[in-house]
């Protein structure tokens, strides 16, 4: 898997060593970090297939678990200190006494009027909208990463919308793809939940990735554990490496073990993940992340079989990877990718 993608962006870019590839790999971070069991289950196989590689690896684990980086908040009370020394100007107190010459005195006053007419407007009119509710979206081929107010991490994929009411941020509304990292709350269990047409998710703290496209939801889970709600009323529990895809439409849901043997498509943090799936399907993925159609030129190609990672964050590079991997060619124009026998 990852070693068709290192493959794929060495060949894009010579100038990229082993050792940045992996201290910038997220699934390389989390083998580290013992954070993820399918990624440490991964890199444990890759290691004992790549023994060449062995100083390089540890060599970036070393790295990566050597940096820290403590985030920078400005405190409240200077934000308010600062804030109570503008208004001073606006409102002059007995400490702060504002004090016009002749010559300004008009244009200073008029100047503060105007600002406060300014600030008044604003509020009302955002007052008057439903301002409660936060929504993040992307468009078509765009990857953003997303931190949440009770410090759940979001990587929300292309032409995809997150959206929740400010007085309540863990409970999520999703069109489209992303990969959550919940940020428990061990003082009160509160729970996070992900809403979908077709179900809801129902967890404290754990990493999994939601895809609501190809009319249904479907749900892989990394680490921890989870219980899906379904549409139909019934509930599912889920456990690390187990992927269940339910469809309120026809009622179907199906539950199953990731292995090497199992045929499915993933989304993961920026990569997709195949195994065992057809081009048709692969192209699919890549048909709701940029916005674009597939034509198969030659028709046999649809049900030829791929299995690795390809990264999604680039179009040109994400193209080329499914070239190499498959044997073809594929052309972009007007909003079509060809798709040719090499």
């Amino acid at each position: 898997m990852v070693s068709l993608l290192l493959k794929t962006i060495l060949m894009s870019n010579k100038n990229l060593s082993l050792l940045e590839i992996l201290i910038n790999d997220a699934s390389f971070v989390n083998w580290a970090k013992n954070q993820n069991q399918n990624d440490v289950a991964f890199w444990k196989k890759w290691i004992a297939e790549h023994p060449d590689k062995i100083d390089t690896v540890y060599n970036a684990k070393a790295i990566v678990l050597g940096i820290q980086f403590n985030p920078v908040q400005i405190p409240e009370n200077k934000i308010n200190r600062e804030l109570n020394d503008i208004l001073a100007q606006i409102e002059p107190g007995e400490t702060a006494p504002l004090k016009p010459n002749k010559k300004t005195s008009i244009l200073t006053y008029l100047g503060i009027a105007a600002a406060v007419v300014l600030i008044v407007t604003f509020v009302n009119r955002f007052s008057a909208e439903d301002s409660t509710i936060v929504t993040h979206k992307t468009v078509y081929g765009e990857i953003i990463d997303l931190k949440l107010p009770d410090g759940t991490s979001v990587v929300l994929n292309g032409n995809s919308e997150i959206s929740y009411d400010k007085s309540a941020p863990r409970n999520i509304n999703l069109k489209g793809e992303a990969y959550f990292k919940v940020k428990a709350i061990p003082s009160t269990q509160a729970k996070f939940w992900v809403n979908t047409k077709d179900l809801k998710v129902e967890v404290y703290g754990t990493q999994f990735s939601v895809n609501t496209r190809n009319e249904k939801t479907g749900v892989l889970l990394d680490e921890g554990s989870i219980q899906l709600l379904l549409g139909n009323g019934s509930t599912r529990k889920m456990i690390p490496g187990e992927m269940v895809s339910y469809s309120d439409d026809d009622k179907e849901v199906t539950h199953k073990k990731v292995t090497q043997d199992l045929s499915y498509s993933l989304w993961r943090e920026g990569t997709y993940v195949f195994n065992n799936t057809s081009v048709y399907e692969v192209m699919r993925n890549v048909e709701h992340a940029y916005g674009l159609k597939t034509e198969f030129i030659d028709e046999e190609l649809k049900n030829q079989k791929l299995s690795g990672g390809i990264p999604n964050q680039n179009l040109k590079i994400c193209l080329s990877a499914i070239e190499k991997s498959t044997g073809t060619r594929i052309v972009v124009k007007d909003k079509r990718l060809l798709i040719f026998k090499n």
